[in-house]
């Protein structure tokens, strides 16, 4: 058998993982020369975590060091954990994590586990491990949303997420049909990746650079089960694409991206929406989230699949209600174009413009490396242990800046830049 015909068989194209690798630590990262790298990833990842570890090292690495876990090392604790180990969560791994960041060691993270593992087990042990492991990670969290260093997400297609998403193909097929989806959409399915990168974000960059140079108030939003006015943080700043940490390195965080994001103002949200598309999380589908908001509050929230725990996630604690990110995504880009539900916010919050429910994101906000979280708070900022990306936009959405003498501009009609 040759190489080619190998490559051929393989559910997973190896040259594309390669490429994907590569697009992490020179795209992604952008990696410099002695700087350590943090990346945590699912067991089953390690054909793409042990490219990665060579090219990072290729590109002068100093030390590599891989956090795995697995499905059913995951799976073992909630069928026989004592009661109270789901009140706990590792801080002592997390405090470490923050140093490391501290230190300027980059952070990888690969996602790749079935999102619906959790689907089966008790709804009450979930949450509860969820909010400790929340609590813990507040240390590592903290230096990732303020950008301290530079970050990025991939993903890996394993065989559980493969089956999710194509339940009707035998596994191989599913595993090939993923991969293929995921190269597409982090744009490794051509020769030249690093260069299509440098393309996408320059396109990017434009868009933040107009929607920065208007100065918005808010956006209005219109469209089927939708009139909503989201106030933006005052001295807000919109990102996208490629962005630089505060250690001065430039990267993106998120492969694949299509979005342009800021930091809405967490007391001037009113109006009323509906989700575009369902929500994964932690394995329960959360389906038709309809929400109102006064205030900046949400004060009514309802879903027709997984209420209970959309209302568990409300209950995190007062910043749960409240948006902390806003972001533009139009809707015919390549991941919507796919028609795929992938159960995973890295791709599905591309497919469409969408909320965050939580935490906001310091660098979104002008000179925000040097605000304090107290004036983060008083521009409107949001502050919460939980950050959950959801779908709002569709091709019937139409959204318009208002500036703060109330005229209005086009910023998006029928799902698309106006």
């Amino acid at each position: 058998m040759t190489t080619h015909q190998r490559h051929l068989s393989a559910p997973i194209d190896p040259v594309k993982l390669d490429r994907l690798a590569e697009v992490a630590v020179k795209v992604g990262l952008q990696l410099k020369e002695g700087q350590d790298l943090l990346l945590t990833a699912p067991a089953v990842a390690l054909p793409l975590v042990r490219r990665i570890a060579e090219h990072a090292y290729k590109a002068g690495a100093g030390i590599v060091t891989p956090i795995l876990s697995d499905e059913e090392f995951t799976l073992a604790r909630y069928r026989f954990g004592h009661d109270a180990s789901f009140d706990r969560a590792a801080g002592w791994l997390y405090d470490g994590m923050a140093k490391a960041f501290s230190d300027n060691t980059a952070r990888l993270a690969i996602v790749g586990d079935n999102p619906m593992l959790l689907s089966g087990e008790d709804p009450q042990k979930v949450a509860r491990a969820s909010k400790a492991n929340s609590k813990a990670y507040q240390p590592a969290l903290e230096k990732i949303v303020n950008f301290d260093t530079n970050w990025n997400i991939i993903a890996y297609p394993s065989a559980s997420w493969a089956r999710l998403v194509f339940p009707d193909d035998a596994e191989h097929v599913a595993v090939a049909r993923l991969a293929d989806a995921i190269f597409a959409a982090s744009r490794v399915d051509n020769d030249d990746a690093i260069g299509a990168w440098t393309r996408h974000n320059a396109v990017l960059r434009e868009r933040t650079e107009w929607l920065n140079g208007q100065r918005f108030s808010a956006l209005h939003y219109t469209g089927p089960n939708m009139e909503l006015t989201i106030g933006l943080a005052d001295g807000h700043e919109w990102e996208g694409g490629a962005s630089t940490a505060n250690n001065g390195i430039t990267c993106n965080a998120n492969i694949p991206t299509e979005e342009v994001f800021t930091t809405p103002h967490c007391r001037r949200v009113s109006g009323h929406v509906v989700s575009s598309k369902p929500l994964s999380y932690q394995g329960t589908l959360i389906d038709n989230i309809q929400v109102r908001f006064e205030d900046g509050r949400i004060v009514d929230a309802k879903a027709s699949r997984g209420a209970e725990v959309l209302n568990k996630v409300l209950d995190t604690d007062e910043g749960a209600r409240r948006l902390g990110e806003v972001a533009l995504v139009p809707h015919s880009s390549p991941i919507s174009k796919s028609g795929l539900l992938f159960y995973n916010t890295l791709f599905d919050e591309n497919a469409a413009s969408h909320i965050a429910l939580g935490q906001c994101y310091s660098k979104c906000f002008v000179d925000g490396t040097k605000l304090t979280p107290q004036q983060i708070a008083a521009q409107g900022g949001n502050k919460s242990l939980i950050h959950i990306d959801w779908m709002i936009g569709s091709d019937q959405t139409d959204i318009d800046g208002v500036r703060a003498d109330g005229s209005r501009v086009p910023v998006f009609r029928s799902g698309e830049w106006a």
